[in-house]
């Protein structure tokens, strides 16, 4: 009989009366969760507190194993880790809940263990629920110390995923005193090394999956390493409305992305770089990047970083590099900084700028741009580019004139720094800085409170490029002159290097030409050496063939002989060995024969023997498929007595199914017959009433 519980019914486990809870969001149904593995059920203790309510798994065939019991009793000994209440486990075996297995076959190896209440971290992503800063911290800290207490005992998880981690945090349950913020579940593939490796692997879940290592399954210390770190991440990044609402779906991120330089990748590391340091920001980077599960950052790792971290904190990565551009301000930018911080809110409103935001008067703005173009143009880079700065403050985010801003400031920030100074200091880590804030607003009111008041700037900035244009003509005419000097000189020394080149060469061809005189004429007395030594040898090998072909003649009629001995003797041993082979192969033949007709004749005997235990057995089979037709009919009749019409089918249509297997038999048994007319009239009929037979 399949399990398939309503809300109330009772099962006793172990000794313990139980009823099975309600699903809260559907009245009628039982409280159940379904995973890849199985169904989770729960179990109300009918004498206890709803905090203590178990769970009762009940895999799925494929994932009945026996191995589960050994398990089971190993993960009992991690009970006490905070995160792994659910290792708290028993399983139902044959020996010890025959009885319930018998009723109910889908419990075989089930396993029943504590029920962790709340809700997973799947609900809140699916949910695009936003989490204070506290919160976050708080969760992703409790994930990186269950995962550090259970690799420091060389666990893993090796399914770690967001429908896997429950949240009893958020509980409505009021639970014991010093229960864990974060719990973990479906542990049936946990890695030990105590433990055998798992008949049936599974390759991680979408979102969370490394793509770059994961093949055949995961099932090793490392495994929770890249989730673990995915999950944290998301954590933390749960308390920025950005985050939210740019996640996936199911997951934040889609499986196809991970570890790819996508999107949500670079915003996410955004996020956490400016909302809880760099630090974290590295951690997530090194993760993503890795090419294998070990070289991730350990759990150990992510919990250092994040017990450092302040739950009011807020930490602006930016702030470093604006600070040490500040320090390099002089004393007329201290003195504008704080005339900035005094500028009265009416005259900030005058000018089209409501405190407090990046919006500004249109033609403001306006202004403001077509100045610092003027400048740039006079050759006055450091003025326009303080005057970009000052409009990029406060034009709209995203809209095309910040664009064409942002690309003039860097422009310009190129032409006056050198390379490697430009690309510290970027342009967001300047425009975030509040002296730097202050001092755009004090710019737009000295700029914009009067027309005199630019002008004179403009006057006097004519005056300064003109006297930087005389300073500029000098220096060139000097460095024109100093270029002059130099290129005489280099082309004096090059005249020399080539006159002497030229003597080293005529020197060396000289030297060439006698080696090679040398050499001809040492050649010419080696090949005279040469064809006197040949012609001897020549000599000698012509001698040596004739006494060679000689002696070979007389080697040939020796092995002639010897070979023919050779092969009459081969001849006869032959003839001897085939008349032993024959007689051989006679008596193994006869032998075989005798063999044969044994074989036979026990086969047969065989056959006789299989075909009376065949018949008993199936004498016995049908013995008792009527003690459990007659004992069907009277469950059937049993519950239509009690009232209860849909258990009375059941029970009819499995004496049904049962009888149909042997009809030809049972129609000679008894009263059968009858019984299955009167069953067959109850399904058709429920108002007729079953006899008692």
């Amino acid at each position: 009989m399949t399990f398939q519980p309503n809300p109330g019914d009772g099962i006793v486990v172990n000794g313990t009366a139980y009823t099975v809870g309600q699903h809260p969001a559907a009245p009628g149904v039982a409280y159940a969760q379904a995973g890849r593995q199985g169904i989770v059920y729960q179990l109300i203790p009918v004498d206890g507190e709803l905090h203590e309510a178990k769970a009762l798994k009940v895999f799925f065939p494929k994932f009945r194993i026996p191995a589960m019991v050994y398990q089971s009793e190993h993960m009992g000994n991690y009970r006490e880790i905070p995160g792994l209440q659910v290792s708290s486990r028993e399983v139902l075996t044959p020996e010890r809940n025959g009885d319930l297995i018998a009723e109910y076959p889908d419990l075989l190896y089930a396993v029943i263990m504590p029920w962790i209440h709340g809700c997973t971290w799947f609900d809140v992503i699916s949910d695009q629920r936003n989490l204070g800063r506290s919160d976050s911290l708080m969760l992703a800290k409790a994930l990186a110390a269950i995962g550090s207490s259970m690799e420091q005992r060389g666990l893993a998880h090796c399914d770690l995923s967001a429908p896997n981690v429950m949240l009893p945090f958020f509980s409505e349950v009021k639970l014991p005193e010093g229960a864990a913020a974060v719990e973990l579940v479906d542990v049936e593939q946990m890695y030990s090394p105590k433990m055998d490796r798992p008949d049936v692997l599974l390759a991680g879940s979408p979102g969370y999956a490394a793509h770059r290592t994961v093949h055949s399954g995961l099932w090793s210390s490392y495994a929770d390493r890249f989730a673990g770190a995915v999950i944290i991440a998301e954590m933390l990044g749960w308390s920025d409305p950005a985050i939210v609402n740019r996640a996936w779906g199911e997951s934040y991120f889609d499986q196809h992305e991970m570890q790819t330089p996508c999107e949500r990748y670079f915003l996410l590391k955004k996020s956490l770089g400016q909302r809880w340091g760099t630090r974290i920001a590295d951690l997530f980077g090194r993760t993503w990047d890795s090419q294998d599960l070990s070289s991730c950052p350990t759990f150990g790792e992510w919990l250092i970083a994040l017990s450092s971290l302040s739950e009011e904190e807020v930490v602006e990565e930016a702030q470093a590099p604006v600070a040490a551009a500040a320090a390099h301000d002089d004393n007329t930018d201290e003195a504008r900084s704080e005339t900035a911080q005094e500028v009265p809110a009416e005259i900030m409103a005058s000018l089209g700028i409501e405190p407090g935001t990046r919006e500004v008067n249109d033609n403001v703005v306006g202004r403001l741009f077509h100045q610092a173009r003027d400048l740039e143009d006079a050759g006055n880079l450091s003025g326009a580019l303080e005057i970009f700065r000052s409009a990029y403050h406060f034009v709209k985010k995203d809209s095309p004139l910040e664009v064409e801003l942002a690309a003039a400031i860097q422009g310009l920030e190129e032409q006056l720094r050198p390379a490697e100074e430009s690309s510290n200091k970027g342009i967001k880590a300047l425009l975030l800085s509040r002296k730097f804030m202050l001092s755009t607003a004090a710019a737009i009111v000295i700029l914009a409170g009067s027309a005199i008041t630019v002008n004179q700037i403009l006057a006097e900035k004519a005056e300064s490029r003109q006297l930087d244009a005389q300073r500029l003509a000098e220096q060139q005419a000097q460095e024109k002159e100093e270029a002059a000097r130099k290129q005489e000189e280099e082309a004096r020394r090059q005249q020399e290097e080539a006159a002497q080149k030229e003597a080293e060469a005529k020197k060396a061809e000289e030297e060439r030409k006698k080696a090679e005189e040398a050499k001809k004429a040492e050649e010419a007395e080696q090949a005279l050496k040469e064809q006197e030594k040949a012609e001897l040898q020549a000599k000698y090998e012509k001698q040596a063939k004739y006494e060679a072909y000689l002696a070979s003649l007389e080697e040939k009629k020796k092995k002639q002989a010897l070979q023919e001995k050779y092969d009459n003797q081969a001849k006869y041993e032959a003839y001897l060995a085939q008349l032993e082979e024959k007689k051989k192969r006679q008596a193994q033949e006869e032998a075989a024969a005798r063999e044969a007709a044994k074989a036979e004749a026990e086969r047969q005997a065989r056959a006789r023997a299989a075909q009376q235990a065949q018949a008993a057995a199936l004498q016995k089979q049908r013995s008792q498929n009527v003690v459990e037709l007659v004992a069907l009919y009277n469950k059937a009749y049993n519950a239509q007595v009690a009232g209860n019409k849909d258990r009375a089918k059941n029970a009819a249509r499995e004496f049904i199914e049962l009888y149909n297997k042997d009809k030809a038999y049972y129609k000679t048994v008894g009263k059968m017959s009858s019984r299955l007319s009167n069953l067959q009239q109850f399904i058709s009929d429920d108002s007729h009433w079953i006899p008692k037979l």
